[in-house]
């Protein structure tokens, strides 16, 4: 058993309802507060001096200058193992250049196809562990990652692989989700709805027999996948156990109603989600994920996060972390730029990147700083907890804590 602090503050985010607009009048803060750690788990939060009296015997990590903790972050959304660079496209992008120019110059999604097939397990894994421990150094404990940029049998198997070997070194939890239908190829002879049977036939029996995803995407859009095919494709993989997630709403509405409809974890990015579609989703159990990084990279609009919260939907923000459109990785700067432009409350931001962004990940056991919970937690150096936000960004994490133990 382990006492940390005196933290000058601690954010609990407990008590705070899953779904639905939040003011910061909700949230709960302990004033020179600890926390005590047995196996893993919180066991008890309060005052500091009252928990260092009530438990004497507990080992002791003493906090020297002014911190503030908070549950540590959740990812649920990035596409960080891969191959290559794609800083050509942001640069083709911003002189003017549709995406289809861009495509057929040589960049898109199809160019971090090829590198990541060109790509060793090992140079896969060694920038994957870099990557990871710079979400890490953020304050990011749970990480999702996809695969997408193999699209074949042995490069998506690949990507998979590469992820649960980066979990044995990785003191952070990494969730795998199988993104083998991210586009057709170009090299599969057949039709979207032939490659997406490939998928189910081929690739998903592999996933399985390696337990190396337990979660599905699809990208629904007029440039990837069509809307039917895609619900035929998603009822076959949840049939097959697979829970489920999709790239709903990017540039063409109508997806995140499919997400729905199959039950899907969460619908993700967005951004032309339509007024009936909002209240669809928000009166269903799927979270809303919005992924600013895209907005940023792409000059597009933002997810309506404000109409989706006043409706009643969760609403989660992941960074989407890939090399194309959403290159910068920095949840803390994408999520206070949309709360800028969405006029979010720190509440709300803090809840989408911790337990509403865990749940989104079917995880319930983290993102609250509070009895019974996963000791995930994350402090910096300063006297107010506002001034996370307010730096967007720039105020780095001072430490960050797995299971109770500093990493």
């Amino acid at each position: 058993m382990k006492l940390i602090g005196p933290f000058k503050q601690i954010i609990t985010l407990a008590n705070l309802p899953l779904r639905g607009k939040l003011n910061d009048e909700q949230l709960e803060i302990i004033v020179d507060g600890g926390v005590l750690v047995d196996n893993g788990k919180i066991s008890e939060t309060g005052n500091f001096s009252f928990l260092k009296n009530k438990f004497p015997d507990a080992d002791f990590e003493k906090v020297e200058e002014d911190h503030v903790l908070l549950p540590a972050f959740t990812d649920c959304h990035t596409h960080i193992c891969f191959g290559g660079n794609r800083a050509n496209d942001f640069a083709m992008r911003n002189a003017g250049k549709t995406y289809l120019e861009i495509a057929e110059s040589g960049g898109g999604i199809w160019s971090s196809v090829i590198h990541t097939r060109e790509a060793s397990f090992e140079y896969l894994l060694e920038t994957l562990h870099e990557r990871i421990k710079k979400l890490t150094y953020l304050g990011i404990t749970t990480i999702e990652i996809k695969s997408g940029y193999g699209l074949d049998v042995e490069n998506e198997i690949k990507m998979l692989r590469v992820i649960k070997e980066a979990q044995k070194t990785t003191p952070a939890t990494l969730v795998p989700t199988c993104l083998s239908a991210h586009l057709k190829p170009r090299d599969f002879e057949g039709s979207s709805e032939d490659y997406l049977n490939f998928i189910v036939d081929e690739i998903l029996p592999k996933v399985k027999n390696e337990n190396l995803a337990k979660r599905i995407d699809i990208f629904i859009e007029k440039s990837a996948f069509q809307p039917q095919e895609s619900k035929a494709f998603l009822l076959k993989t949840k049939e097959l156990g697979f829970e489920i997630t999709v790239h709903a709403d990017q540039f063409t509405a109508g997806s995140s109603r499919i997400a729905v409809e199959v039950g899907a974890k969460s619908a993700d990015h967005l951004e032309a989600t339509i007024e009936d579609d909002i209240k669809f989703l928000a009166e269903s159990g799927t979270v809303a994920v919005a992924l600013p990084g895209a907005s940023l990279g792409l000059g597009e609009k933002f997810t309506p996060a404000r109409k989706l919260l006043d409706a009643g939907a969760i609403l989660a923000i992941a960074s989407d972390w890939n090399p194309g459109s959403a290159p910068m990785g920095n949840l803390i700067t994408q999520a206070s730029i949309l709360a800028t432009f969405e006029k979010l409350t720190t509440a709300e931001v803090l809840a989408a990147i911790t337990f509403r962004a865990a749940h989104a990940l079917g995880i319930d056991d983290r993102g609250r700083i509070e009895k019974g919970a996963k000791a995930d937690f994350v402090s910096f150096k300063t006297d107010n907890f506002q001034n996370i936000l307010y730096h967007q960004g720039s105020l780095s994490a001072a430490k960050v804590y797995v299971d109770g133990n500093k990493i």
